[in-house]
């Protein structure tokens, strides 16, 4: 059958079960069993967050203050940089400052990590990571810092600031179970790492992420049902063996009757019955009643203590709360809030209600959020007294048991006790309740230690030797009883485990589902020509006990995902079980942060990347960090938009950043700049600026180039470059580009698409073209290469939309 994706975990099992072939008494158990839908955990804040900058100093890599500004909005950004620029310790700023951790460093020595942490270069800067946020849908800025004032890595503490300056909580910005479940960072050393021995933790924020711990919990009780029986009936069943070992040494008839009874494949309860009540008409009645009295249980004192603590324990912190404001406390704190932010929409102190000018400034809107705070704080300790308070209560009128059906209808004063006993169960209030039940107890158990002696001594007076062992027979009557009873309830909580098992797996991998689908597309657009194929990612067994399993297969011949997988393959796999978690639509996080994950892939899978990542952007913020240059290579030879930053490192630890512009732009505007300057010394104008000219050709193309290498003869990334770098003259580029060979002469082609382009290449070599004395000329020869490098771009078709913003 198929089900609205809406419906809830409970409703789909309640609707399954119904339709079942089930008993009814297993039917029954199951609905007693199953779960309440429970709400979402965390703080409930699922307010989009997306990143605008990251400021690093005197740490790792960076030693002066820096600041990696990003591009709003979804959308790729590279930041490139080669190895030890500080690319990278911006990646763990961000983390550090947003978790509290660097998971580069975790399972590491303490060692390695205290000399690390801080930047060398530059012991007088105070050690600080932050990252600039937009949260909401109105983009509220917030600022996660964290300070260190010590020399230990953990001696820091962390700031949230919010536009105004004002202090905020960090779990007030970010959920902090959502940064469990969807967490967007994917450092360089997770991912050699995440399926080697972190499968279980992965299985678990999964399990979360979907819901499906009402699965787990429901599976656990039926589980936990059975098992309850097994103990009654295994309680029952050793003492069953132990008074046949007893009544055998007895001489005795009752014995031997006794020993028939209790060792027959189905023991006979009522024979035992009938041998407790005697035989002799005139006395059976009473000395059934007196065996009653003799089999009467032990109150236990220990426990009813501690439910009267408890009791008067939740009493006290519900007083403490004042519980019964908490609904007022919500809704006041609701009008607070709707006040701040009517008043901040409306961008006016006065108060719209009294008229008041000027009363509703920063102070009373500071004031009115510490309230609300305040009234937050409230409502939720009032809630949890009240939850106390029904917990405690409930537990003790669990511990309250009915009058016995065979001393209901006496009116004796142990029949008054033990009612006043189970009228416990009538009352509500705790501290009433406390001191109720520790009165009754207290005269119950002494009743029934005094009935309980009296009628054990006056059977003895009548049964002699017999009468120890009919009080143990009485016991062991109460426990066979109750076995029976285990023994039909485990019958259908077997049945019911039985059914539920393979709902649960259904149920399960229908909530996977898309997840698993997202991996394996994304592990063929990163592997597509790998030997080795991705099955269904699927879940095995419940939290705390359970792992990802992955069907990994090498020409059709099932292996392990360890053995069989280059290193390039396992950073393949962890990012395609990386992306859908972290992309999951409930994720509040508008951002990924991916630390240098082109290490190890050859071209074909470099250029998957460049897919994935760019489908990824699409709705996101990903940043990616790699020395490697290969990923932008295939940005470029893919058409794929992005913004690229290089980071580049100077003496003692002075980091920069730049944006990389369109090579051809970048080119033309030097250019641009150069022609303009009216004091260009003669030589300057007659040989540089022909030459930068010469570079803005040669990229127009290389582009064009790349473009119809890759479109018209579906070459791939290696081969690409292979051809463009064997580039040597201007001509040859011109020829690559026009025609698809450096070897053949392309001036016709060149003359078709741009007249008189061919005359402009060969002005470009030096000492063949004409003086340039004025600005005019210069900024005329600027124009036409302008237009020639627009010509040849044009030639291998409509532009790309993509390329390096």
């Amino acid at each position: 059958m198929t089900d609205q994706p809406s419906a809830s975990l409970r409703t789909l099992l309640l609707t399954r079960l119904d339709s079942s072939s089930l008993a009814p008494e297993a039917r029954q158990l199951l609905r007693e069993l199953l779960p309440d839908e429970r709400a979402g955990g965390g703080s409930g804040r699922a307010d989009p967050v997306q990143l605008r900058s990251i400021t690093a100093g005197g740490w790792r890599g960076i030693g002066p203050r820096t600041t990696l500004e990003l591009p709003p909005g979804p959308g790729l950004v590279v930041v490139a940089g080669p190895n030890g620029s500080g690319k990278s310790s911006f990646a763990e700023a961000a983390e550090t400052a947003i978790t509290g951790l660097n998971s580069r460093w975790e399972g590491r020595r303490a060692g390695d990590w205290q000399k690390g942490w801080r930047n060398l270069h530059s012991p007088d800067v105070t050690p600080e990571v932050a990252v600039e946020l937009t949260v909401g849908e109105h983009g509220e800025t917030v600022t996660v810092r964290r300070t260190w004032f010590g020399t230990k890595v953990a001696e820091a503490r962390t700031r949230v600031e919010g536009a105004d300056r004002s202090e905020r909580k960090l779990d007030e910005v970010i959920d902090p179970e959502a940064l469990d479940l969807a967490r967007p960072f994917l450092p360089y050393s997770e991912l050699g790492s995440m399926i080697n021995g972190t499968l279980g933790g992965l299985h678990d924020a999964f399990f979360k992420l979907l819901g499906l711990e009402l699965l787990a919990e429901f599976d656990s009780r039926v589980k936990d049902a059975a098992s309850q029986c097994d103990q009654v009936i295994k309680r029952a069943d050793a003492l069953t063996a132990e008074l046949i070992t007893e009544l055998a040494a007895l001489d005795d008839p009752r014995a031997r009757e006794a020993v028939q009874a209790l060792s027959g494949s189905t023991r006979d309860l009522g024979q035992v019955r009938a041998l407790l009540e005697g035989r002799g008409p005139a006395t059976e009645s009473g000395l059934a009643r007196l065996r009653q009295y003799a089999g009467l249980d032990e109150l236990d004192l220990r426990e009813v203590d501690a439910v009267v603590e408890r009791l008067r324990d939740a009493a006290a912190h519900a007083e403490d709360a004042r519980y019964g404001r908490a609904e007022e406390a919500r809704r006041l704190a609701g009008l607070l809030e709707a006040a701040v932010e009517q008043q901040r929409r409306s961008r006016t102190t006065d108060c719209p209600v009294c008229g008041a000018e000027q009363r509703l400034d920063r102070a009373w809107a500071e004031r009115t959020r510490a309230e609300v705070e305040r009234l937050r704080t409230e409502a939720e300790d009032a809630a949890a007294a009240r939850q106390k308070v029904a917990d405690a209560v409930r537990a003790a009128h669990g511990l309250v048991q009915p009058v016995p059906v065979w001393l209901r209808g006496e009116s004796s004063a142990f029949a008054l006790v033990w009612q006043e006993w189970a009228q416990c169960r009538d009352v509500t209030h705790p501290r009433e309740l406390a001191d109720r039940i520790e009165r009754a107890a207290t005269a119950l158990h002494e009743a029934c230690r005094q009935m309980r002696e009296d009628a054990a001594r006056r059977l003895a007076e009548h049964d002699g030797v017999w009468q120890p062992m009919a009080v143990r027979l009485a016991e062991w009557l109460g426990a066979e009883e109750a076995a029976e009873g285990a023994r039909e309830r485990r019958k259908h909580a077997r049945k019911a485990r039985t059914w539920l098992r393979p709902i649960i797996d259904e149920l399960r991998d229908e909530r996977l589902r898309p997840f698993a689908q997202r991996s394996q597309e994304v592990w063929r657009q990163l592997c597509e020509h790998s030997s080795v194929t991705l099955g269904p990612v699927t879940l095995a067994g419940t939290p705390g006990r359970g792992k990802v399993e992955l069907d990994v297969s090498v020409d059709e011949m099932s292996a392990p995902a360890y053995s069989v997988m280059s290193q390039g393959e396992l950073h393949s796999l962890a990012l395609s079980l990386f992306l859908p978690r972290a992309t999951h639509a409930a994720s509040p996080f508008g951002f990924l942060m991916i630390d240098d994950p082109v290490q190890s892939m050859d071209p074909e899978k470099v250029e998957g990347l460049a897919r994935v990542l760019d489908a990824c952007a699409r709705d996101r913020q990903v940043i990616v960090f790699t020395h490697d240059t290969r990923l932008q290579q295939a940005i470029a030879h893919l058409g794929i938009e992005a913004t690229v930053l290089r980071v580049t490192r100077q003496t003692d630890s002075v980091v920069g950043v730049e944006t990389l512009t369109d090579p051809v732009d970048q080119a033309l505007a030097e250019a641009r700049a150069v022609s303009l300057d009216p004091g260009l010394p003669q030589d300057v104008a007659d040989h540089v600026l022909p030459a930068m000219c010469r570079v803005a050709v040669e990229a127009a193309c290389l582009e064009t180039a790349r473009r119809r290498l890759r479109d018209d003869q579906g070459l791939s990334l290696r081969a690409v470059e292979e051809r463009v770098g064997s580039l040597e003259r201007t001509k040859t580029y011109v020829s690559l580009a026009l025609v698809g060979d450096a070897r053949q002469p392309a001036r016709e082609a060149l003359e078709r698409i741009h007249p008189g382009g061919w005359a402009l290449i060969e002005a470009f070599n030096s000492g063949s073209h004409a003086p340039l004395p004025t600005v005019d000329d210069r900024k005329s020869l600027v124009r036409r290469t302008t237009a020639l490098a627009k010509a040849i771009r044009s030639a291998a078709g409509p532009q790309s939309s993509g390329g390096v913003r």
